[in-house]
């Protein structure tokens, strides 16, 4: 019975992270501080594609003639990257990503979200974002009537610091809530189980390592302390950007935290892959003016 439950499942997404929680200090307000952006990427497949991730991988390994059987994007080179990337991009999946620009929130704790998730609240609510999209784009998937075994199994790549049994207890949370603090959108967890999330190392499954590489490249394009920071890789990832009931990949396939321009300080650098995506240069604050803006 347990082996019929957890083979039940007709999605399954690894969920990968670049850049770090960190909030007491944050770059480059801090020149010791933790990076300013926190990226969650989420790498959708059908289930029945599986056993391919490993092939994909391999072959995207062999094309940009990696030396390691793990692929590690912020190792390569800005044209492997991108290669990599557009590579990626070839295979039937969608890419989520939630991009969290932290210097607003430096210092800030959220006493309420940090009660149901615990010490690491702030990677638990971009997980909360990112699981509102995949719920959705998977209930348009399976025309609105998802069946029981129209589950997502998920994989987290494991990472030090965090507890993911803090993650679950507070998905669980948010399950038994009836009125959510968030009215637009909120996970269905009718697509969710319990007994199929896990994590594991990102070494250990390729469809980590291909989460990984949607992470990365979009922390490429943001991270601006980087010599090599570009958005070519990130722009590659366009044909398995998630889009919603629109064709939008704005705020769906790519998210912006925090979402009020008026507490934005993004650069013009950082604001490329944004308005690339379908922002406007208002929802990316490029649109005021402001004392130290260049002309």
């Amino acid at each position: 019975m347990d082996h019929e439950i957890m083979s039940s499942y007709k999605y399954v997404l690894y969920i990968d992270e670049a850049g770090d929680d960190g909030l007491t200090k944050i770059r480059p307000i801090d020149a010791n501080g933790a990076s300013e952006w926190l990226i969650l990427s989420g790498y959708l497949i059908r289930a029945e594609h599986e056993n391919s991730c490993r092939d994909w991988l391999d072959s995207i390994s062999d094309k940009i003639q990696c030396q390691s059987p793990i692929i590690h994007f912020r190792e390569l080179s800005p044209m492997k990257g991108t290669r990599a990337a557009e590579l990626l991009a070839s295979h039937p999946a969608r890419a989520f990503v939630v991009a969290s620009n932290k210097k607003n929130m430096r210092g800030y704790r959220n006493e309420r979200a940090a009660q149901a998730g615990g010490k690491q609240w702030f990677y638990n609510w971009l997980v909360r974002v990112l699981l509102e999209r995949v719920t959705e784009f998977c209930l348009r998937d399976c025309a609105s009537t998802p069946r029981s075994e129209d589950k997502v199994k998920i994989l987290f790549s494991k990472r030090g610091g965090h507890s993911y049994g803090q993650t679950k207890a507070y998905l669980e949370w948010l399950r038994l809530q009836r009125d959510p603090v968030l009215k637009k959108r909120k996970i269905d967890f009718r697509f969710l189980s319990f007994q199929l999330i896990d994590y594991i190392p990102h070494y250990q499954d390729p469809g980590l390592q291909c989460s990984d590489i949607i992470a990365s490249a979009v922390f490429r394009a943001l991270n601006i302390e980087n010599k090599n920071r570009s958005i070519d890789a990130a722009t590659k990832l366009a044909p398995i950007m998630a889009r919603d009931e629109f064709n939008e990949i704005r705020d769906f396939g790519l998210v912006l935290q925090p979402t009020n321009p008026q507490i934005l300080t993004l650069t013009a650098e950082q604001a490329e892959i944004f308005l690339h995506y379908g922002f406007s240069k208002r929802e990316t604050a490029q649109d005021r003016g402001r004392f130290d803006q260049k002309r």
